[in-house]
């Protein structure tokens, strides 16, 4: 995962994963760009090598501020989603400019040849899902250094999506940020749906392998969702419903 140090991003995903906090009381201070891809027409390996070939324009994008980062992270356990590309900015507004200008550096740099000879990514991924995630909390984003992504997609009661966010803030950010301390996550993140389909909050988590992530997610859960834990209970009845990802970061 590529990213510009003054600017947290986390997917993720997380992804994802995400974040660059802004203050409690301010708006939040990034956006991902997510698309989610449906991959089956030909050997995953070829997009990811169409991707790496891509990324010294991915990173030109980074270098000269028009996007804040970006990643590719491959399916390792959870749903249909096979493939999560996704670039990061500080306002709706750098997003979509960030998405245009993406489409246009990628489409200067084709060679028209290359599609009669190998299958290209569209033949391989046919089918995505756009989610626009908007940042609400988080660690930052880690030294860039974790391979493995863990994120959630929840379905929430959209009336008392705020106040999952409070008890996200209240109480599981502490237990989060101390694992993150403690070097057992190297990052998490918190977002909220703006634009795409029926999930509504992003939870991320990532760390140096799958076993590592896995071990704190237990740690965080046990703690979260206590027995008697009021707010555990609350935050469960609020976004009830869940798909879980594990995530290889590839770049």
């Amino acid at each position: 995962m590529k990213i510009i140090r003054t600017l947290a991003i986390g997917v993720g995903l997380s992804a994802l994963t995400l974040s660059c906090m802004a203050q409690e009381d301010e708006p939040p201070a990034f956006y991902v760009y997510a698309t989610y891809f449906y991959c089956g027409g030909g050997p995953l390996s070829r997009v990811d090598a169409l991707t790496a070939e891509t990324a010294p324009i991915m990173d030109g994008l980074v270098e000269d501020g028009t996007i804040s980062g970006w990643g590719w992270y491959g399916h390792h356990t959870g749903g249909g989603w096979q493939r999560l590309s996704f670039h990061t900015a500080s306002s709706m507004e750098e997003l979509i400019d960030g998405s245009d200008a993406i489409q246009a550096a990628l489409q200067a740099a084709n060679d028209d040849d290359a599609d009669d000879e190998q299958m290209n990514f569209g033949q391989i991924c046919y089918r995505h899902d756009d989610y626009i995630w908007e940042g609400v909390t988080g660690s930052g984003p880690g030294d860039g250094s974790a391979k493995a992504g863990f994120s959630t997609y929840h379905v929430c009661d959209f009336a008392r999506e705020d106040r999952a966010d409070e008890i996200i803030k209240e109480h599981a950010a502490p237990v989060l940020n101390r694992l993150v301390e403690e070097g057992k996550l190297s990052s998490w993140g918190w977002s909220s749906h703006s634009v795409g389909g029926r999930f509504r909050k992003l939870q991320t988590m990532t760390g140096s392998d799958h076993q590592a992530v896995l071990k704190a997610r237990d740690e965080a859960i046990e703690a979260i969702y206590a027995e008697n834990n009021a707010a555990g209970e609350e935050l469960a009845d609020i976004c009830g419903s869940h798909v879980d990802y594990m995530w290889d970061i590839i770049h």
